[in-house]
């Protein structure tokens, strides 16, 4: 069964790449480059999980409640236009990692 390594790869290169442009941005705000370094970390996690998704799936909860509680804080703000537009692709993203992780975790998949 190859899909749930794809997927927890797939989530951590999203992560990383999200993570380390927002740690790297150029006059990034403090605040800004620590979220970056933590959304970083949960890459880091997901590819451990990618490594075997039945014995680390547990911690998938993890990101199941940091992306919920992201879109919950920043979706409001993305829909009234004070934050940018894009925010809403990745807000979109995590998402769909969400979905996911929780077909996963709940025996779904």
């Amino acid at each position: 069964m190859t899909f749930w390594p794809i997927t927890l790869a797939l989530a951590a290169a999203y992560n990383l790449v999200i993570g380390g442009a927002s740690l790297f941005q150029p006059g990034a705000a403090r605040e800004g480059r620590v979220t970056g370094l933590l959304v970083a970390g949960f890459g880091v996690v997901y590819a451990i999980a990618a490594s075997d998704p039945v014995r680390f799936a547990p911690v998938l909860w993890a990101g199941v409640l940091g992306k919920l509680g992201v879109i919950a804080l920043l979706g409001p703000a993305v829909r009234s236009g004070a934050l940018p537009r894009a925010l809403g692709w990745v807000l979109a993203g995590d998402a769909v990692f969400t979905a996911l992780f929780l077909v996963l975790l709940l025996g779904l998949g």
